[in-house]
């Protein structure tokens, strides 16, 4: 039972980094939703989904522009 708390807990804490890693990479949240988020996020969580949505946009410029190029 402690078990399924815990993983619910980090499912529910990998979902709310990645709503906050997009959040500020689009640029338009505001200050009290930023702390509240602050909040209900774990810092390992935020580190690895922010470092792997950055590597996906550039893969996907990368090939965005191999692609255009290669037209």
């Amino acid at each position: 039972m402690a078990e399924e708390v815990k993983n619910k807990a980090a499912k529910v804490s990998l979902l709310h980094s990645l709503k906050f890693v997009a959040w500020s990479f689009i640029g338009i949240r505001s200050k009290k939703g930023y702390q509240e988020d602050l909040t209900k996020v774990n810092p390992i969580h935020l580190v690895a989904v922010g470092l792997i949505t950055a590597l996906l946009i550039v893969v996907g410029l990368i090939g965005l522009v191999n692609w255009v190029v290669a037209k």
